[in-house]
């Protein structure tokens, strides 16, 4: 069969969900276009029960992960960006269509966010030695603060940055042992969907992201009051939503990321979504009895 005549393979996007990449339990799809307003594929238009499943899926996750070593937490983040570094040509293409950018600056903001999910797989087995201590106490004590993850938390992903503002929020939510549902960005979710079956390809454990493409209008408020999510990070959802979401969220006092305004993406991160979603656990133990010469062990 010449060139000419070969009928094109298109790709089939899904949601990642529990390890698994399900079509909506609806059926629904809506269109994707790029920049221009040509068509580019058909994703997947999630419903309030994807999102349920996912915050399953999440919870589930949620023991192993939490609980694994911060050593592991990062060797496996590595192993991702490995993964992502070995797929860069698909995500170039795909961001420079979602975003309209040339192939050389689709490439520059690619690396940039390959080196910020190495970036964060560094920080796993560190933050710790950040935000936790010793606390001098005045008594035979030891007091020792350090941190854990919070639990589920949901991600209403950048609506403008497709891949590295997406990956700027999920990374240091996972790094720190906490697992994610994610709301990909609405008009472009295609790079989102793909990372999903990077993730899938790693040795991340099924259900520690969960990534759902759609409106966050429909499944946010649903995500905000939902009584077995943690957390919320507001970064893509709009000032009207925002206020919407955080007020759903004050049901069972979930912790809220307010919406911050990003300039550049690039910029160094700091610690802030990192600690963002940590809990401090301080632990009082006695140091024994003291000696002779007023000294403990």
């Amino acid at each position: 069969m010449s060139e000419s005549t070969r009928l094109n393979v298109f790709k089939t996007y899904k949601l990642y969900v529990g390890g698994k990449f399900p079509r909506s339990e609806s059926g629904r799809v809506y269109e994707v276009t790029d920049s221009k307003g040509n068509w580019l594929a058909n994703a997947p238009l999630s419903s309030r029960k994807d999102a349920r499943d996912a915050v399953v899926a999440a919870r589930k996750a949620f023991g192993g992960w939490s609980g694994a070593t911060a050593y592991n937490r990062g060797q496996i983040l590595y192993r991702i960006a490995e993964m992502l570094e070995g797929r860069r040509d698909q995500f170039v293409r795909e961001v420079g269509e979602a975003e309209g950018l040339s192939k050389s600056k689709a490439g520059a903001v690619v690396d940039a966010a390959i080196d910020r999910w190495v970036w964060y797989a560094g920080w796993t087995d560190k933050i710790g030695q950040i935000v936790g201590g010793a606390n001098p106490v005045a008594g035979p004590f030891f007091n020792l603060s350090t941190p854990e993850p919070t639990g589920v938390v949901t991600v209403v992903a950048p609506q403008d940055s497709s891949f590295l503002g997406l990956i700027s929020v999920i990374a240091p939510v996972i790094a720190t042992g906490n697992t994610a549902v994610v709301i990909t960005s609405e008009k472009s979710p295609l790079p989102a969907l793909s990372l999903g079956e990077v993730l899938a390809t790693s040795d991340l454990p099924g259900g520690v992201v969960n990534i759902l493409s759609g409106k966050a209008g429909e499944m946010g408020p649903h995500l905000a009051s939902h009584q077995d999510v943690n957390a919320i990070d507001l970064a893509g959802a709009g000032a009207a939503l925002a206020k919407e979401l955080e007020i759903a969220a004050a049901d069972n006092l979930k912790r809220v990321l307010r919406p911050q305004p990003v300039d550049d993406w690039t910029a160094d991160p700091g610690t802030t979504r990192l600690t963002a979603f940590l809990e401090t656990k301080t632990v009082w133990h006695p140091t024994g009895s003291l000696g002779a010469g007023g000294s403990s062990y």
